[in-house]
Formats: structure tokens, sequence, C-alpha cells
């Protein structure tokens, strides 16, 4: 029982470390596979494997298009089962790939009208995120001017804010600033109207502590932040700061940063080169703004301090003075004269620090909790600008698909290997026994052949040795259930080999389904026993390989005796079978002489 147990828990730790890189957050979808035929063969021999395919399988494959014949390209319907199956058959032999005939879809774009004017969603790479995740689940505290409910906030949900300036539940805005800030983060998207925001299905918490002419004090900032902090938001922004250090801040941003909120601020508008606080502390992520063509705004903050950069726009102006909207970022918010609703672009920090806001609701929405590990991912998924002297970029510029899939990876938990487990149908006994290459009563036999020879030489064996154990399954069928394990964008190669026995690692090693007649003979056997025959324990895994291979090459012999070189007739089998025979004996020579070498 300790030897099965120690084989489960390495195969579980192997595959979990494979099914934790990229590519197990990302199954594709498909209901056919693609089969590639051989170019060199013809269209009669393509027509006969598709007839086979037919009779074997009930599955009728068709050319893909028009075009298809001299590709020798061909469809089949088919689910993952089949798609194991026809990998493991004969039919390998004659095509360069089986593939899934994946759907892709266009990456989704908000029916939005005015989307198409918001260059800076596009420049953060939003819109592959967004078929992963909307934010949901997570709220994120806007400390700024307040937050009107505008048209395009409708489809938003709120939680309770509060008014600091006026000490009131209210917490409306009256100047425009902090309802552009939050359409940003979480603009009402997909509603047919207006613009869209970046984490649109996240809670937004408004918070007001600068004035209706922009201000606000450092009490009112500390007293809002450790709300947030104490009523569950997941992050805060504040675009906005100054060039006072002080105590009360800082402690109000540590608190809330050891109950797990991610803090991001404006690095600040005067193109100094420090950040502004409260961006400058250790425990917020500081946000310099970036143009169309991502470089450095004029007017952003750079140098010491600076974590990230983001879009925050660029006002071009026209010849009379005023300003125009193309370069600056575009939101739905409020007149602050009128209170009537309007797009408005604006430009500064204050809109750039609102977008790794956003990036930073998406990454929590993962499951991504400790406020440094979202940091992390940010600045590991920005894309990196190698001559940045002055630090103008921090980290790199912000990718929000960069971050949603590097957090995805991150937080693959025992649930997500189970699910990938149930989801590619490796809990099905039928995946197990469905024959093919790695077919379950061949390689039983293969298992238990090897243990039957052994018994033959028990006067001479420790049957209970766990070399000798691991010599027979090495030598007869290795861990053969890991060949047929397929992730999707991970090679097969490992798989392959680390599922081969002795025998099978030459095919294992080419990508062929044909026995090498080097590794399919007494060649390796005897070098395991030359090497290992003095060794107190390790010879026993030479005698046990020894004793699986013969056992292997045995059943092959009966069953499919396809080889490299010499075919699948007579030659080949009787080139099994005389190295299955040389096997038994050196093996059965070597435990003579290990047992001897003990008494």
């Amino acid at each position: 029982m300790r030897r099965l147990g120690l084989i489960g828990l390495l195969m579980i730790g192997l595959i979990w470390v494979l099914s934790s890189l990229p590519g197990l957050a990302h199954r594709g979808v498909f209901d056919s596979i693609v089969l590639d035929f051989r170019e060199d063969l013809s269209i009669a021999q393509v027509e006969q494997q598709i007839q086979q395919l037919q009779q074997q399988y009930g599955v009728q494959a068709q050319p893909n298009s028009a075009f298809s014949a001299s590709d020798r390209l061909y469809v089949v319907p088919g689910d993952a089962q089949l798609l194991r199956q026809l990998r493991r058959s004969d039919l390998r032999k004659q095509v360069e790939a089986i593939d899934a005939n994946y759907t892709f879809q266009a990456f989704e774009v908000p029916n939005d009208p005015e989307y198409s004017k918001q260059w800076n969603l596009r420049n953060i790479n939003i819109e592959p995120a967004w078929d992963e995740t909307k934010g949901a689940g997570v709220t994120v505290a806007v400390i700024d001017t307040g937050i009107t409910q505008v048209p395009d906030l409708k489809n938003t949900e709120f939680v309770a804010g509060y008014d600091f300036v006026n000490n009131r539940a209210d917490a409306n805005d009256d100047n425009g600033h902090g309802t552009h800030v939050a359409g940003t983060i979480a603009q009402s998207t997909n509603n047919g109207y207006g613009v869209a925001g970046i984490a649109y299905a996240a809670k937004l918490m408004p918070l007001k502590v600068l004035s209706a002419l922009g201000g606000g004090t450092v009490a009112d900032i500390a007293e809002a932040i450790r709300f947030a902090a104490d009523h569950d938001a997941d992050v805060i922004n504040l675009s906005l700061g100054g060039f006072g250090d002080t105590h009360v801040l800082k402690e109000a941003i540590d608190d809330a940063h050891r109950k797990g909120v991610v803090i991001v601020a404006a690095a600040g508008n005067s193109n100094a080169n420090a950040a502004a606080f409260p961006a400058r502390y250790a425990n917020v992520i500081a946000v310099a703004a970036l143009d169309a063509t991502g470089s450095k705004t004029p007017y952003s903050n750079f140098g010491a301090g600076v974590d990230l950069a983001a879009p925050g726009g660029v006002l071009h102006r026209d010849d009379q003075g005023q300003a125009r909207g193309s370069g600056g970022i575009l939101q739905e918010t409020i007149d602050p004269e009128s209170g009537q609703s309007q797009f408005v672009a604006l430009q500064g920090t204050s809109m750039a620090a609102p977008h790794v806001a956003g990036v930073a609701a998406l990454v929590k929405s993962i499951g991504i909790q400790e406020p440094q590990q979202v940091a992390t991912v940010l600045q590991q998924s920005a894309q990196k600008v190698q001559d940045d002297p002055l630090n103008h970029f921090g980290a790199g510029r912000l990718d929000a698909t960069a971050a949603v899939t590097l957090a995805q990876r991150e937080n693959l938990d025992v649930k997500d290997f189970w699910r990938w487990l149930r989801n590619n149908g490796y809990l099905n006994l039928r995946f197990w026994i469905d024959g093919g290459a790695t077919a379950f009563l061949p390689k039983l036999a293969m298992v238990l052949g090897s243990y039957l020879l052994a018994w033959f030489l028990r006067h001479y064996i420790p049957m209970g040795s766990l070399a000798l154990g691991s010599g027979l399954v090495t030598g007869s069928a290795g861990l053969w259930f890991l060949r047929g394990f397929y992730i999707f964008d991970l090679p097969q190669f490992p798989f392959r080999i680390l599922g081969s026995s002795i025998p099978e690692l030459g095919g294992a090693i080419q990508g062929s389904a044909l026995l090498h007649p080097f590794f399919a003979s007494v060649l390796i056997p005897f070098g395991l026993i030359a090497l290992l025959l003095g060794h107190p324990a390790w010879k026993w895994f030479a005698v046990g390989s020894s004793l699986g291979v013969a056992a292997s090459l045995a059943i092959s012999a009966a069953i499919d005796p396809a080889m490299l070189w010499l075919g699948s007739g007579a030659l080949a089998q009787g080139f099994l079978l005389v190295n299955a025979l040389l096997c038994f004996g050196l093996g059965s020579l070597a435990a003579k002489a290990a047992a001897r070498s003990e008494a």
C-alpha cells in the first residue's frame, strides 16, 4: 500500500505542476475534429482511411472546403473522447496532425455607440479580458468628489457610501470629476448607450472627500479610506493628491492594506520627478499617465514612486484654443454648473488611476485577494518599456488581458484541478479502458506477465521489494495512463515519455506508435544489469526491468508487432519473441547472481 500511495502522490504532483502552466484556464470548445492527412498519401489511400474511420467509429469525414483535397484536410464530427481515441489509434501513422476543431469567436466588443472613441480601453487590451471576467463580486471605492448616477451608470450596482465634506449619507457629485473617474472603472456597458467601463460588473462605493471646487482635507481622505476598508471595499481609487506627507493618511492606507484592500492613486500632474502623496506611499499603486501613442504625457509626474503607467490622455486644442476630446478619456459625467449629464473627455493622472483600479477589480474577481499579490500581477503582466531611465512607466504599460491571464494561472487550486480532470473525461472509467495505444487490458497483461515471470524466480527474488516492483512496471507498461493526458496548449512529449515503458521509449521520442528495435530489445536491460548489478538495492530494479521488458515484448509480439524498419509481420514478431526470451534469460541469471551476493 505504501508503494501505491507513493506512486499516486507522485502522479498527482506531476499533473498538478503541469496543469498550473498556462492553458489549464483556457480550455477550448469544439464539436468536430480536424484530420490533416499526410500529403504523400494518394487520394485513394485517404479515402480508404476515411472508410475505416466510418466502420470503426461510425463517423464520416468530409473535406473542410473546396480547397481541402490538395491539402488533405478533413473534418469529422466528434468530442474530446473521440479525439483521444483517434490520437491513440493507428490513424496517427497516416496523418500529420489530429486536432480539435476549436470554435473561435470575436472578442467581446460592447454595443455602446461611443465605445469606438475610447482608444484608452483598446490601449490596455481590455476586450479579451472581458471574455474571462467583468469584475463581478468586487467593490471599488471611489474617494473623490462623489458620484452622481448619470444615465450611463444606471445599470451599475452601488453600495452605500458617505459624504465626508458635508457629513451626510448622500455622496452625490457636484463637480463631475468623481463621476468621470467612476465611469472609467464601471460605466454601464453593453446597454446600447454611451460608453463602456473596465470592470462594469463591479460595485461602486461613492465616498465624497473633495468639494465642488475639487479640494479636500487629509482628515476627510483618511476617514474615507478607513470607511472603505471597514465596509468591505476591495479596491480604493484615489484620483487626488498633493505634496504633503502626513502620518494620519499613511496610517489609514496601511490599515486598509492590512485588511486586504488594493489602493490605487494618481501620480500627479506636475511633471515632477516624483509621485505625489498618497501615491508615493509604499502600499499604494502609483499610476503615471500615457497618451494615445503610449508615451508619457507632458504633465504626468514620473520617477520616484511610480509603479505603473496607464492612459491619461492629452486633450487637443483647435485653432481657437478650445479643447477637443479626441485625445482625452471619454466618460459620462455631470456639468457642474447645471448638474445635467454630459459626455466629456478629460486628461490627467486622475484619469489614468481608475484604469488600474478597474483592472485590479478584474484581477480580484479571479480570486487573487492579497493586495501585494494583486500589485505583483499588475506589474508582472505590464508591457515592459526597455529604455526608461527616468521611470516614466514604472513596471510598464497596463495590460488588462495579460493581468487577467496571469491572475488565472496564479489562482489555480485543488478545485480547479478536479474540475479539469472531470471536464476532460479523466474521471470517466471509459477513458482508461477505451482501447488504442494505451489500452488497459494489454497493459494490465504486461504488468501481470512481468510479475508472473518474477514469481517463477521467487526463490531468488525478493518479491516485496520496491525496487523490483518499480523495475517490473517500468519494463512492462510504464506509467501508461499518462500517455492519455492532453492539455490544451502543452506539448504531449513529456506525457509520452513518462507514460512509456522501456520498449516504447523509442516511439515516444519520435512521436510514433512503432516500436524501435534498439529500445524493444535486450540491449537496455543488459545495460541496466551491467551498471547496477553491484548495487545493493538498484540491482533488483535492473532485474525487474529485464523481466518487465520480456513480458512487454512477448505480448507486443502477439497483439501488435509493428516495428520501425521491420514492419508488422513475421520478421517483427520473431525479433520481439527472441528478445523476450533473451530478456527473461538475462533476468534469471542476474537474479541468481544477485541472490548469491546476498547469501
